[in-house]
């Protein structure tokens, strides 16, 4: 996945504001305690990140 892709289903699901604010402010325990924006930064995957962000948020299955 690339990274324009990771914004636009970010943006699609939780909208632009929440979806920005998401990616700075909330950290993941299961990204190592990072925020989606940090791991991002850190070298994760766009999709691990996403998938990450789903399981937190409960996004349904096929949303994901």
């Amino acid at each position: 996945m690339r990274l324009t892709e990771f914004h636009e289903l970010v943006e699609g699901e939780f909208g632009r504001l929440r979806g920005e604010s998401l990616l700075v402010d909330h950290v993941m325990q299961r990204l190592g305690g990072m925020t989606a924006a940090e791991a991002i930064e850190a070298g994760r995957e766009p999709r691990e990140v996403w998938r990450e962000l789903c399981a937190e948020f409960d996004v349904p299955p096929q949303r994901r």
